[in-house]
Parts: structure tokens; sequence; C-alpha cells
């Protein structure tokens, strides 16, 4: 079946299956926000679990159970609702950024600075841990940054999507994405709780690039130091922007090209074991290597194969989109603030009308991102300079914006399951990889932050 004819029908069910997959998501992140969150004492710090990792953990345990399995075109319009989520997310966190404007401009260079943190983080640490654990050209991948969506694009522009700097990005990405948001609550609830670190560094450390990772982190961050919220937040909020912007740049002339090269030369004993091997093997070696690269090609392709299947998108209607996610928002919200408010139907109000003209701008520009502009035109509107940023903070602040990241982790979690294979696939190696490059990429962001806050205050 093509592509084309695939994404076509996907497109007619989405509609007609939207409907379940929301009343199976409202279901979950009105229960876990009922819930509600959990403090664990390890000692050496304490750990906070909020309704959005239950909400995560819930939808991936309905997503992979074999009871009555979750369909893959339903994970794919869990996935695709995901998508939009993330916008609201963003417009919520816009709204903290305006009042923290004067906090951001104190913070100045410090912010720039902890961007060397998330660079030199998986770099520095856990490049060197996958080449121990041999993981191949896949370490490149892997670990020259987080790797969401925009490394497939860099890796694939310069190694193929065929090569095993491609896979190692896919399998980073795949570890992000069902471990990432679970991984950094804890990591920042344990390293928040110890209380040595301004508030701020642990906002700038938490914009890793990833919006669920940098709302999950924040939580902690919140819970920690409840009377710094809106300035942690807003921190957090252009940290991310910051991180996802310069990213692309930062991806293809600095961090791959520096990944490539500490790479080869932590394995240069490894090329020259490899290459005295050959010189000195038979010819019936040499039919073994040819075999032996047939069989990975075949590899190769049918692991593409079950990536397009396990990938394949499903386009909603934006109006579909977002009056299912206002519907769970709302009842998530009113559950978070113990009771139903018109003030919440109204902060949605405000948030839905930012989404859809930031895309309408985006759609116009072509080469902003809609995120670019939420961020910007939220930050604005909030900020002291316009002359309705009172009264639309009043009314956004009623929309706690946890109840959003429950609703958006809930969805995340569902759409999971499909991804399960690949990284049985790619192996347990990205596990201890993954960990560290996340807590390389935070801690090393935080450190840095913290000495240049002090710097600059």
């Amino acid at each position: 079946m093509s592509t084309s004819t695939t994404t076509a029908r996907l497109d007619k069910a989405g509609a007609r299956l939207t409907l379940p997959v929301a009343a199976l998501a409202f279901v979950i992140a009105v229960a876990v926000q009922l819930i509600g969150q959990a403090k664990i004492d390890l000692g050496i710090g304490a750990i906070v679990i909020f309704p959005m990792v239950w909400g995560l953990i819930l939808g991936l345990l309905v997503s992979i159970q074999k009871f009555k399995p979750l369909g893959l075109d339903l994970q794919r319009i869990a996935a695709a609702l995901v998508g939009v989520a993330v916008l609201l997310l963003v417009a919520r966190l816009a709204f903290n950024i305006g009042p923290s404007l004067p906090s951001l401009v104190k913070a100045g260079p410090a912010l720039l600075l902890q961007e060397v943190g998330h660079l030199l983080g998986t770099i520095a640490l856990a490049l060197p841990l996958a080449v121990l654990l041999k993981m191949g050209k896949a370490t490149v991948g892997a670990t020259f940054s987080l790797d969401r969506e925009p490394s497939f694009a860099m890796v694939s522009e310069k190694y193929g999507p065929d090569s095993d700097q491609y896979r190692g990005v896919l399998a980073m990405y795949v570890f992000g994405t069902l471990f990432g948001a679970v991984y950094i609550t804890l990591l920042t609830s344990l390293v928040a709780n110890w209380k040595i670190f301004d508030p701020l560094a642990l906002a700038m450390g938490a914009g890793v690039g990833s919006g669920s990772m940098m709302a999950a982190s924040s939580a902690s961050i919140v819970a920690a130091y409840p009377g710094d919220q809106d300035a942690v937040l807003g921190m957090a909020a252009v940290s991310n922007l910051i991180t996802t912007v310069l990213g692309v740049y930062v991806g293809i002339y600095l961090a791959l090209p520096l990944a490539d090269r500490f790479y080869r030369v932590l394995t240069r004993n490894q090329t020259r074991e490899a290459v005295a091997v050959a010189a000195a093997g038979t010819v019936e070696r040499g039919r073994a290597d040819i075999e032996r690269d047939e069989a990975q090609a075949e590899e190769n392709r049918r692991f593409r194969e079950r990536v397009a299947e396990s990938s394949a998108v499903i386009k909603l209607p934006l109006w579909l989109s977002l009056s299912v996610l206002t519907v769970l928002g709302i009842g998530t919200a009113s559950v978070a603030a113990k009771g139903f408010s018109l003030s919440i139907v109204a902060g949605y109000a405000v948030m839905l009308a930012l989404v859809l003209v930031s895309i309408a701008l985006a759609k116009v520009t072509r080469k902003i991102s809609a995120i670019v502009y939420i961020t910007t035109i939220g930050a604005y509107i909030s900020s002291p300079w316009f002359f309705a940023a009172d009264a639309l903070t009043a009314v956004i602040k009623t929309v706690d914006f946890l109840s959003i990241a429950t609703v958006m982790l809930t969805l995340a979690g569902l759409s999971l399951g499909k991804d399960i294979p690949l990284l049985k696939n790619i192996g347990w190696k990205i596990i201890p990889v993954g960990l560290v490059a996340v807590t390389a990429s935070f801690l090393l962001s935080t450190v840095i932050a913290e000495f240049a806050l002090g710097l600059w205050h």
C-alpha cells in the first residue's frame, strides 16, 4: 500500500475514531488528577510524582495491554492530538514569560551560556559510554543531542536515512518519548529538593528542547519552590525556546561534527584493529563480511518498514483537535482547581485565540514556526507594556498549567504502544546511554547557569 493511500485512509478514520480516544484520555486524565501527587522521601532527597506522570504511565499500560489491544489507528490519533496539545501548553507557559521579563533580562548572558551545558552534556558523558558499550556508529546520532524532531533531518542529510547514525537518532528519540518525561521529573525533583541551586538555574536546565520534558521538569522545580512559580515557568519556557531555535544551527555546525570527531578519536584503536584483521583475512573471511553486510542491509530495510508502519501520521482537522483538547483541558483543569468556573473557560478561549493566530501567521510566513509566534505574542500581551496584560494574565492563571501537561502526557502514553517494538529492536544499550544523556544535559546546564547567574546578578 502506498504512503499516500495509507495517509488518506488514516485521515478518514481519524475523525471517526477521535471520540473513543478522547473519552479514554478524559477518564485517565481526570482519574490521575484526582489521585494527585505522591512524595517519596529517599533520604538524600525527595521525589514528587505528579498526575501527569501517572497519566503517562497509565496511558502506556492501556496502550500495550493485551486484553483489549488499543489499535494502531487509535494510537496514531493520540499522537496527532499530542502535537496540538503541545501548542496549548506553550500558550499557557507564554503567559508566564511576560510578567517574568525583568528576571529574564537580569539573567541575560546566563541564558545563553547555559546552552553550552545542553550541547556538551550529552557529548562529554553519554558518547564515551556509548563507545564503551560498543554501539558502533549509532553512537554519533544518539549522543550529539537529546534527539527531538529536528535531529532526524540533520543526521539524514549528513549520513543518509539508511545509516547507523540515523538509527542512533531514532533510538534516542524513542527513548526520550517513552522515558524522558518520567525520568527528568524524578531527576529534577531530587535535585531541586537538595536546595543547593537557584530555582532560575534549575529552570534554565529544564529547557532541554522537548516541550513535554520541560513541562515535567518545571513541575518538579515549582513543587520545591512554589513561591517562584511564575519566574520558573517563564525562564524554563524561554530556555526551551532558545534550545529549540538555536538547536538546529548548533546541531548542524557544531554538535554533530564535534560528536563525529570525538567518536573517531575514541574508536581509533578499534578501527586500527579492524583494518589489521581485514588485511590478514582470507577470501573466505571476505565472503563472510559480504554476507554479513547483506544481512545487515536486509535488517535495516525491515527496520525501516517497521518504523514507517508505526510512525504513519493521521492528520486531524484543527477544529476537531482543538475542540477535543479544550474539553479535556477544561475538565482536567476544573478537577485541579477543585471546581468548575467560567474563568477556566475564558482562559482556554484566550489560549485558543493565541494558538489560532500563531498558526495563521506561521502559514503566511512559512519560515517561522507557530511555537515561536505563540511564545512571542503571549509574552508581549502578558508583559507590563500591554494595556490588557493584567486582565489576560488573571484569566489565564485560573488554568493550571500542570493540568494541560497531564492531558498531553496521557495522550502521549496512549500513543506509545506502537513504539515499543522499535526500542526492543535497537536493544538495551540505549537505556543507560539515554539516562546519562538526560542527566548530563540537565545537570551541566544547571551548574553553568548557577555560576553565570552569580556573575551577572
